[in-house]
Parts: C-alpha cells; sequence; structure tokens
C-alpha cells in the first residue's frame, strides 16, 4: 500500500524494518532449530573390523561396534534428541530370522548405545525385515512371491518383543504393513514393555529418494515396493494412514521422505495431537553433499534451509544423517 502526499508515492508499510540485522531477524524468525529436534539414523554392520563408508552418502558409514558407540557418544554430546539404529547382518534368509535373533545385530546395536549414552539419548530403532531377508522387502513372500501382509504382522510382533527386551525406548514399525502398529503395541504390552513408544511410518511413499540407503544396508531387493508403500501421487491416502495408526496406538508419527512431501507433513501436523517426525532421507543428504562437492551450492546454508524448511512444515523432529553436525552448529552459534 502507497499513500500520495503531493510527493513520490511511499510504502505505508515496511515489513523490511524486521529484517535489519541478524539480531532482528533471530528475535521475530518463527521457526527455531533446536538439537533436541533431530535424530540421528546409523547403521551397525556385522563382521567388519573398520566403518566403511558409504559411498553414496559422503560423511555417513556402517559402523563397527566401537564406532557407533562413538557415534551415538558424540550426539549426545553435541544435544541431538535421539538416535535411529538399523542393522547390517552377515546373513540374509527368507524370513528375516536375523531380526527376531536376540542375539541378532541390531539388538546388539540397542544394547552398546543404551550402554554408551543410558538416558542421554531417546535409542530408537527399526521394526521392519528388510535389512535382513534375502530378497530385500519388509515382509516374507506368499508362494506366489507377494509379500503377505498378515504372515509378516507375526514376525514384527516378536521382532517388537526382542528390541524391547535389548532395551529400546521407541520402535519405528517402517514396512507399511496393514495393521502394524496394533500388533506391535499389542506385542509390547503383552511382554510387560508398555513403557516401549511407537513411532509409527505413516506416510512411507515408494520414493527414488531412497536409493542411497540401500547401499547402506547392503539391501537384497529384487523388485520394487509399491505394492506396501504409498503412491507419490496420492494425498488423502495419508490422511487413511493417519487415523488407522492413532486408533492403533501410534505415540508419535512420520512422514517419509521429507522433502517431497512437506505437503503431506503439513496435513498431518494440522490432524494430529501428537508428536510428527520427517525423515529427510537418503537422497535428500546424497543430492545436497554431491551439488555441495561440484561448487554449486552453499553446503551449509542449504542443509540449515531443508530443516527449517521441515520444521516449518508442521515437524517437531527430524530425522537426519547431519544430525550430530547441525546439533554442534546451532551450540556453537
Amino acid at each position: 500500500m502507497t499513500y500520495e502526499d503531493g510527493g513520490p508515492l511511499v510504502p505505508i508499510e515496511r515489513p523490511r524494518r524486521l529484517r535489519t540485522t541478524p539480531a532482528m531477524r533471530r528475535m521475530v524468525a518463527e521457526t527455531r532449530l533446536h538439537p533436541a529436534d533431530l535424530i540421528l539414523p546409523a547403521f551397525l554392520r556385522e563382521g567388519i573390523k573398520e566403518p566403511q563408508p558409504v559411498s553414496s552418502m559422503p560423511g555417513v558409514f556402517q559402523h563397527t561396534r566401537d564406532s557407533l558407540r562413538k557415534a551415538a557418544a558424540e550426539a549426545a554430546a553435541a544435544g541431538v534428541g535421539g538416535i535411529m539404529l538399523f542393522g547390517v547382518p552377515r546373513h540374509k534368509d527368507a524370513t528375516g530370522s536375523g531380526g527376531t535373533d536376540p542375539e541378532g545385530i541390531l539388538q546388539v546395536a540397542i544394547r552398546d548405545v543404551k550402554a554408551e549414552t543410558g538416558d542421554a539419548l531417546v535409542v530408537m530403532s527399526d521394526l521392519c525385515l528388510d535389512e535382513f531377508t534375502d530378497h530385500g522387502h519388509c515382509g516374507v513372500l506368499d508362494a506366489a512371491g507377494r509379500v503377505d501382509n498378515d504372515a509378516t504382522l507375526e514376525r514384527y510382533a516378536e521382532m517388537a518383543r526382542v528390541q524391547a527386551a535389548a532395551g529400546v525406548d521407541v520402535v519405528g514399525p517402517s514396512g507399511m504393513m496393514d495393521g502394524q502398529v496394533r500388533v506391535v503395541r499389542d506385542a509390547l504390552d503383552g511382554a510387560g514393555h508398555q513403557d516401549v513408544s511407537i513411532l509409527a511410518y505413516t506416510a512411507k511413499y515408494a520414493s527414488a529418494f531412497f536409493g542411497p540407503f540401500r547401499e547402506a544396508v547392503d539391501s537384497s531387493l529384487k523388485g520394487d515396493r509399491k505394492t506396501y508403500q504409498q503412491d507419490p501421487a496420492n494425498a488423502r491416502e495419508s490422511l487413511r494412514e493417519l487415523a488407522l495408526d492413532l486408533a492403533e496406538g501410534a505415540d508419535m508419527v512420520m512422514v517419509k521422505p521429507a522433502l517431497p512431501y512437506l505437503d503431506i507433513l503439513r496435513q498431518v501436523a494440522d490432524a494430529v495431537d501428537v508428536p510428527v517426525a520427517a525423515y529427510q532421507v537418503s537422497g535428500e543428504y546424497a543430492m545436497v553433499e554431491a551439488a555441495a562437492a561440484n561448487g554449486w551450492v552453499d553446503r551449509d546454508r542449504m542443509i540449515m534451509e531443508m530443516l527449517v524448511g521441515a520444521r516449518r512444515a508442521g515437524a517437531g523432529m527430524v530425522l537426519t544423517y547431519w544430525a550430530t553436525e547441525v546439533a554442534e552448529r546451532l551450540r556453537s552459534d
């Protein structure tokens, strides 16, 4: 809006007054990022003596037990809120038996990190079979080679019990099986683990952005996951999944990936009164690192802009491979 008093037209309102200095911009910022908002995904690989770099994700490693404990301690010292653990087993089979072995690599990771960090980090675990199956799918297959939803739920129940027995704080059923939250909740409660929370992977899309993750977990996937992960074309479907997860007992809900689905994240956040997470996935990470390595983008600014974007869209927590780095930067700032 402008006015005219015989001279030139001048603005009546000047929003730029609130952008004049760093102190002013900081004071009026609508969205703030805190180290406790961040969750670090981490991989423990069975049978290695040195951390193995993930080539498509510079700076990310398949950890040894010692290097995982160190990474967890560093995250805790930086003020990171939580850690999401994934296991990379030496051997795989059709039913993913390593996922339910009390001495399996993921249960080892849980015990190690709990022993290292105590209550300084919320220890979370991926509750899914894809890292443990020789076919790479998130569930067991029927005679026709299709993922058997209900047979998979039985495996998830057992996974929930062994992960809880290992000391996990939060389980993350990520396979997108119908009814998975209810089955996991019943399994936990039935085994006396009422205090273990469920972070539901409510809206997990069949995304190309997951590509580098397949290297990180040595995926054996044959085919795709389009029959159980969501179609990127759909939005209302996410709200249906959300209603089901809440009715089945989810304590927290997640949208995955983050960047291509900020509209879904906003809709989910507006609809619930439970904590909402977003997963800034491997492809998001890899794109920034690759572009930065070529000198095409300002890496640090882009990382912060993406994380603030997820928070602004409604995420209270963000899973990100930059969690420790960003937490340290926030603390120093």
